[in-house]
């Protein structure tokens, strides 16, 4: 497709994390727990040595901490999309980003792509006796509940016959959400370090009873945490970006027109407004609340896409700018075009001075899709878009649009193929 520009290469050989990083690390992250007054409670971890699997939800970069203090003082490797692995660090690029990840241990993969050669390389971090560290939500939580994961993470687990442990962080979204990135000094916050299986246990088990046990693990909502918890969040631009989640009026069901400002998040359409209050609750300023819980909202929002999934009545055309990212050397201009997704999938078609480039994405290879808000504060929403040698930050144009609801459709096409 782009065969012109130099590819990642994701066969690499995961590095064992340098010792120095993994203390660097460490301090980092006693300064962050200790901010955060986070209380990590364990359960079937004593006398627990590598190797071993450990599952970890993903709300906020303060998730690597909060593992990696508990991992400690075992190496650890970790799987990272390749956007971690981009641009360099220092004066003429004195250390590039990619060299400094490999270093502290991380191994590069594409988002929501199948890749055998990922395999082979956590065998080689458990045959080092060291720590896999696997997200397998591959992205930030939209609204601080779970998302959607594999089915073929429970095969993987068995088949690396090693414990599997999970890390199931609270207060990471809420402190510093998806929409709206940053630090609410939220404290304290919580986390459950286990193991969630044996390696005898493990034996014993179906793939499908080892995915069962893991999504039941891996239920959590930090809206609701927060509720239950008491814990007040007062930051006065605290719903700014929530728009983005949430796209659908529930007063009007008009999309699109959602907007946020301050604590307020409102429709420009019918004008319906509704404050969230410091215990991250919406109430309507006027009228019915339709859903004092965010993800509520969300999930409705969920339900109406899967009714026009299953009407075959999804479908959406916008044009975009597509900028490539084949290595960790930089972003690629690709140009300007077209992209739809529909019941058949995601087709961009795009020109620019590189030439003329295709993706195509069947319904049947994506069980879910990387979505960014206002990519590095500067480039809008996207779509990132995967294949195991390219990957496409996809920007669509004007403002009749959710990649939110993009997501949400991806998930609903796949599971009613």
């Amino acid at each position: 497709m782009t065969d012109n520009f130099k590819r990642m290469d994701l066969a690499a050989k995961p590095q064992r994390q340098w010792l120095i990083f993994r203390d660097i690390i460490k301090l980092a992250a006693n300064g962050m727990l200790k901010k955060h007054r986070t209380v990590i409670t364990k359960n079937r971890v004593e006398g627990l040595k590598p190797p071993y699997i450990l599952l970890c939800n993903h709300n906020a970069f303060f998730d690597f901490f909060v593992a990696a203090t508990c991992v400690y003082p075992s190496r650890a490797n970790y799987v990272v999309a390749i956007d971690g692995f981009t641009m360099p660090i220092g004066k003429d690029g004195f250390m590039s980003r990619e060299a400094l990840m490999r270093a502290t241990g991380c191994i590069c993969k594409r988002k929501f792509t199948s890749d055998i050669r990922l395999i082979k390389q956590l065998r080689r971090i458990l045959n080092n006796g060291d720590v896999a560290v696997i997200y397998p939500e591959a992205r930030y939580s939209l609204c601080g509940t779970t998302a959607v994961m594999p089915d073929s993470l429970g095969q993987m687990c068995k088949a690396m016959k090693v414990p599997v442990c999970t890390l199931i962080c609270h207060g990471h979204h809420v402190n510093s959400p998806f929409w709206h990135v940053g630090d609410r000094g939220v404290a304290p916050t919580s986390a459950e370090f286990e193991m969630l299986f044996s390696k005898d246990e493990l034996s014993q088990m179906t793939d499908a009873e080892i995915n069962a046990k893991i999504r039941q693990r891996f239920v959590y909502d930090d809206f609701a945490w927060q509720k239950e918890h008491n814990v007040e969040i007062n930051a006065i631009d605290r719903a700014e970006g929530l728009h983005k989640v949430l796209y659908q009026c529930p007063a009007c069901k008009t999309e699109y027109r959602m907007a946020s400002k301050g604590d307020k998040l409102f429709c420009t359409h019918c004008g319906k407004s509704y404050t969230m209050t410091p215990l991250g609750e919406l109430k309507a300023d006027t009228g019915d609340t339709e859903f004092s819980h965010i993800p509520d909202w969300y999930e409705w929002e969920r339900q109406n896409v899967r009714a026009e999934v299953k009407s075959g009545t999804y479908g959406i055309t916008l044009p975009v700018h597509v900028a490539s990212l084949p290595n960790s050397k930089g972003y690629i201009d690709f140009g300007k075009g077209t992209m739809t997704h529909g019941m058949d999938g995601f087709k961009v078609n795009v020109s620019g001075k590189y030439g003329d480039f295709e993706m195509i994405k069947p319904v049947n290879t994506l069980y879910s899709c990387h979505i960014e808000y206002d990519y590095l504060g500067k480039y809008g929403d996207c779509v990132d878009l995967n294949t195991l040698t390219d990957t496409w930050y996809t920007y669509p144009e004007g403002e009749d649009f959710s990649v939110t609801k993009m997501a949400l459709a991806t998930e609903e096409l796949y599971s009613n193929k």
